[in-house]
């Protein structure tokens, strides 16, 4: 049986109280901004051709490789979500090809 990547999963809560479950797509850390962030997705839209990306900021400190450990905060500003649609932009092609 060949071993398969297991697919980190976190727990949201909407704002109707609904548990909505995410598969962790990656995490990274900027030095530039001194945090950690977390890019996810529905798991209910795996497999699918188009995918809703969500990206959320971990507090200042946060573990990256934990980050079920920690409340997710929004990111705020326009030059941190720049930066991070380009992190995400190299992680879906690291060619550079769109």
């Amino acid at each position: 049986m060949a071993d398969e990547e297991q697919t980190e999963q976190i727990t949201l809560i909407d704002e109707d109280g609904n548990e909505i479950l995410y598969n962790e797509l990656f995490t990274f850390s900027s030095d530039d901004y001194g945090r950690s962030y977390i890019l996810m997705y529905p798991a209910a839209e795996a497999g699918n051709d188009s995918i809703n990306i969500e990206a959320y900021a971990l507090p200042k400190g946060a573990d990256p490789t934990a980050p079920d450990d920690a409340d997710l905060e929004p990111i705020e500003s326009d030059a941190e979500w720049e930066m991070v649609q380009e992190t995400l932009n190299t992680f879906l092609d690291p060619n550079g090809k769109m």
